[in-house]
C-alpha cells in the first residue's frame, strides 16, 4: 500500500506524464530499440534538471504534495517534437 493512498494523477508532472506518453506512441514504431533509448535518455536527462525534479525531491523531503509548475503546453524540452513532421 501507498503512504496516504494510492498513487494517481495529482501527484505527478504533467510535462514528464506527457514526454512518457509520447515516447510510447512514438517509438512503437523505431527500427532498433537503441533508438528509444537515447531518446528516453535525452528526456531523462531533461526532466532530471528541471523545476518539477526539484520541486519533487524537496516536496518528498518536507513530507507535503508536490506543486509541479511546468506544464506540456509551454514548457516541453527544447528538442520536442523530435519526430519528423509528415508532409500530406
Amino acid at each position: 500500500m501507498w503512504p496516504g493512498g494510492a498513487p494517481n494523477a495529482r501527484n505527478t508532472s504533467a510535462v514528464s506524464v506527457a514526454l512518457a506518453r509520447q515516447l510510447l506512441w512514438r517509438m512503437l514504431g523505431a527500427e532498433h530499440p537503441m533508438e528509444a533509448h537515447r531518446l528516453d535518455s535525452r528526456c531523462m536527462d531533461w526532466t532530471g534538471r528541471s523545476a518539477d525534479a526539484y520541486e519533487g525531491v524537496t516536496a518528498f523531503l518536507e513530507k507535503r504534495p508536490a506543486r509541479f509548475t511546468l506544464r506540456p503546453s509551454a514548457d516541453m524540452p527544447p528538442f520536442y517534437p523530435w519526430w519528423p513532421q509528415r508532409p500530406f
